[in-house]
């Protein structure tokens, strides 16, 4: 319930701004609303149009601010161009401090920025923002005490003085933190001051930014408006409730206020007129540009010109960084899109016709075509909004569905209203789609775990706003049963009533589809072919533990087209992936989906167990939470040496061991049956001394099967076998591990350190890069500066486990080898801590075979 309490409170918010709305906008007429957009003069519309970018313009200039700060300098173009990317992105999505965010994670970690520079980038942002904008309205206030008099049950000196207070109370500690130089540690963050220069010009771009973005409005309201400086008090109360409600872009939260202080002499009907000219302008027009732009990008890396030829190749050069780092977000970007496209469809077919062309259209056509027309562009409408789910799942199937949809509905609009605006519209769509052909490549499901949290809410809002302009567009009209039958040319309301319902119906039919699909797989021992073809993958990739897919104890998921997979086990109520997908990009992303999508369908939680850094990008995709569970030790053989004076304890170690009489055999399969008998005794006297059992899922166990696959590592003490492990490696020789590591109770001190140190410089020596030592669970968690409590909990076990785990010896014992630590981590859905499927992944792993 606590993760899904911002996304009903994001719901409850929308609902109450529509609810406000309706009644608000009680005496206005919705074909007056039409008539005053239509009169607007265009100078009006492109003055406003040119504010709208100079606000932007501003925007982009946030984040040039704040890396200058953190003293982090990139080239201009690329910071601007990522900023305004992000905020023409995250303004019209919603969630603006993480849709660009997101943005600014891709952009600056491709540059060489961390993630505690880009937390940095969006922490100043959001905070030069936000005070800039009080400030903004303080002031307002302070000069116009009345202008939020329909709001503030108070007089107006009093709200001039507490104007004035707060404006002291923000820039004094400001300030003189600024000349101070000061620091503030809040918890576990450190807030440095901006220099005076920095902050004068912060101050200056954010005015800029608020001033212009109130002045796109301010020039579309009709002339009984107050002036500028009321009204950029009222805008800024405004702009900080749709934020503060984080429903996307505001939608609701922002009319309300602005409607509700504003002299109704201005006329309710033309603000509202400006208001949504205002949407189409600041928020939908630069969302459209950046599309545009991202999509020309496309097209000219995928024509290969010479960037030397032409002036849009110059640009794209100079910004290339920008525009790769919004590239992966694409599907969902374009999802966005065709969301909106289809909302617009289905409220375009609830609306009375409002130009005489499509008057007279319905008047000269059947009455059987007017009727149909109407049903047909509601339902291509809906079927655009649930295709947009697949979309964001990257489903080809779903890409070609859309852009045949979007077609008809451009052929339904031209015939039904005449109106060329919405049949460019879709058009326009369609040419950007294409230029992402490549993005999308999944060839299965339409979708996979489409129905997030966010999406369903966002799903629900569109039914919400279908409600509310069918029932503003027609609240004149006396509803009653016979409505829904009634059939005429004229007859607008029972058409729209139809057209609604069966938008509605369609959404949410689909919806409970894609909820209430039964699996289509089911976890069972893999068959021989599974077997051979998962061989074939693991054999090919460069990761060691990929070969954990042939002990046989797992369940094997593979892609479509047969070149990835994933290995998993049911313990609980999870469904426990044993690393990251194994093969190539997309057909490991492909099969990642559709494990998540299948056990969740199932009833389960799917947990990818011991993740590499390599697959967070793509366990970020799937919505997964990651838990650091340890390091794993690696070492760079080509650097690796009991040479020099830092390997002197090893290698003092590894000459007595010699002096000793130990030596090493690398044995290759298949194995003599009489040592695979000694081994065994080795094998069982060391489960008994450490009173355990064979374990499974994560480690393989002592059976002739599974050696026989692998290379036998055997060290002998005056020709006796004393310890052995086996070797795993690909076919690609880049790196290798051991799995099994057993030693008899005679086995000299020093033994196993030996068996890695010989073993290591045996593989150097035939070419190998790498060579894993394996984890150290519960290594490197660091909760002062996570602060999270699985962080704090993994630590306690580390430094204080050691009656059930030695975990500190066993990290000493590698740290012997000077290895590289490559962080591990559990991903789960949910972000608490991961005790329930770390125990189901325990108990999977002590059943044995």
């Amino acid at each position: 319930m606590r993760a899904m309490l911002p996304y009903l409170l994001a719901l409850a918010l929308f609902g109450a701004g529509i609810l406000a709305l309706y009644r608000l906008l009680g005496p206005v007429d919705i074909l007056a609303v039409a008539d005053q957009i239509a009169s607007t003069p265009w100078h009006v519309i492109g003055a406003a149009t040119a504010a709208t970018l100079a606000g932007y313009a501003c925007l982009a200039c946030y984040d040039w601010s704040a890396l200058r700060h953190i003293g982090k300098r990139l080239p201009p173009p690329v910071a601007l161009m990522g900023g305004f990317l992000a905020y023409a992105f995250g303004n019209t999505i919603g969630l603006t401090a993480v849709s660009g965010g997101a943005v600014r994670w891709r952009l600056y970690s491709g540059l060489g920025l961390d993630g505690y520079d880009i937390a940095a980038v969006s922490t100043f942002t959001s905070v030069a923002f936000g005070i800039a904008a009080t400030l903004v309205g303080l002031t307002a206030l302070a000069v116009h005490p009345t202008a939020l008099a329909s709001l503030l049950p108070l007089g107006a000196p009093l709200v001039r003085l507490l104007a004035i207070l707060a404006i002291a109370a923000i820039l004094g500690p400001l300030i003189w933190a600024s000349v101070t130089r000061r620091q503030q540690r809040i918890g576990r963050f450190t807030i440095s001051a901006p220099s005076p220069v920095s902050i004068l010009a912060q101050l200056l771009i954010s005015i800029g930014d608020i001033g212009f973005s109130a002045l796109t409005l301010y020039l579309l309201l009709p002339g009984g408006a107050p002036d500028f400086l009321n009204f950029l008090a009222i805008f800024a109360a405004a702009t900080m409730a749709g934020i503060v409600s984080h429903v996307p872009g505001g939608v609701g939260v922002f009319e309300t206020v602005i409607i509700a202080a504003l002299p109704s002499s201005a006329g309710i009907d033309k603000i509202a007129a400006a208001l949504l000219l205002f949407r189409l302008i600041y928020y939908l027009v630069p969302f459209a540009v950046a599309l545009v732009l991202l999509a020309l990008f496309e097209a000219w890396r995928a024509v290969a010109a010479d960037p030397r030829l032409t002036r849009i190749g110059r640009l794209f050069t100079a910004t290339e960084p920008a525009f790769r780092a919004v590239e992966p977000l694409a599907p969902l970007l374009l999802a966005v899109m065709v969301f909106g496209s289809g909302l617009w469809m289905s409220l375009s077919s609830l609306l009375p016709p409002f130009t005489e062309a499509a008057e007279t259209a319905e008047a000269l056509f059947p009455l059987a075509f007017v009727e149909g027309s109407a049903l047909l562009g509601s339902a291509l409408g809906a079927l655009l909004i649930v295709l947009s789910l697949g979309l964001v799942r990257r489903s080809l199937g779903a890409l070609w569905l859309t852009v045949l949809a979007m077609l008809a509905g451009a052929a339904v609009s031209l015939a039904q209203n005449i109106e060329t605006e919405q049949v460019l519209s879709l058009i326009l769509g369609v040419a950007i789609l294409m230029p992402f052909r490549g993005a999308f490549h999944r060839r299965s499901l339409l979708t996979h775990s489409a129905l997030t949290p966010g999406w369903v809410v966002l799903l629900l809002a569109a039914i919400l706003g279908v409600g509310f302009v069918l029932f503003f567009a027609h609240k004149s009209t006396p509803y009653a049963h016979e409505l829904w039958w009634q059939f005429a040319a004229d007859a607008n309301a029972p058409r729209a009533l139809r057209s609604g319902l069966l938008a509605s119906l369609l959404v949410g039919a689909g919806s409970l589809f894609l909820l209430l699909r039964t699996p289509r797989f089911r976890p069972q021992p893999p068959g021989e072919d599974d077997l051979a073809t998962a061989r074939d993958i693991a054999m090919a990739s460069d990761t060691p533990a990929a070969c954990f897919a042939l002990t046989g104890d797992k369940t094997i998921m593979i892609s479509d087209d047969r070149k990835a997979f994933v290995m998993f086990g049911v313990s609980g109520n999870s469904w426990l992936a044993y690393g990251a997908p194994v093969g190539p990009a997309e057909s490991a992303e492909e099969v990642a989906y559709s494990f998540v999508d299948t056990a969740r369908r199932d009833g389960a939680r799917a947990v990818f167990y011991q993740i590499g850094p390599k697959s967070v990008p793509l366990m970020l995709d799937l919505g997964m939470t990651l838990h650091k569970m340890g390091e794993e030790a690696v070492i760079d053989l080509s650097r690796f040496s009991l040479d020099g004076p830092r390997r002197k304890k090893l290698r003092a170690a590894h000459n007595r061991a010699l002096r000793d009489g130990l030596t090493l055999e690398l044995l290759a399969p298949p194995h003599d049956h009489g040592l695979m008998l000694r081994l065994r005794a080795i094998s069982d006297e060391w489960l008994a001394a450490k009173k355990s059992q064979e374990k499974s899922f994560s480690v393989g166990r002592f059976h002739r099967r599974w050696l026989d696959r692998w290379p036998l590592v055997v060290v002998h003490h005056e020709g006796t076998p004393v310890a052995f492990a086996n070797l795993l490696m690909t076919d690609s020789r880049t790196t290798c591990s051991v799995d099994l590591m057993r030693h008899a109770a005679r086995a000299p001190a020093g033994t196993m350190e030996f068996l890695f140190t010989e073993l290591m410089l045996r593989m150097k020596a035939r070419g190998f890069g790498r060579f894993s030592l394996g984890m150290a669970p519960l290594s490197g968690l660091s909760p002062q500066r996570s602060g999270r409590l699985w962080d704090r909990f993994g630590d306690i076990a580390y430094r204080h486990g050691g009656a059930f785990y030695n975990f500190e010896g066993l990290r000493a014992f590698k740290a012997k080898f000077d290895p590289e630590w490559v962080p591990h981590y559990v991903a789960t859905p949910s972000g608490m801590p991961p005790l329930l499927p770390l125990a189901d992944a325990a108990r999977l792993i002590a059943r044995g075979g």
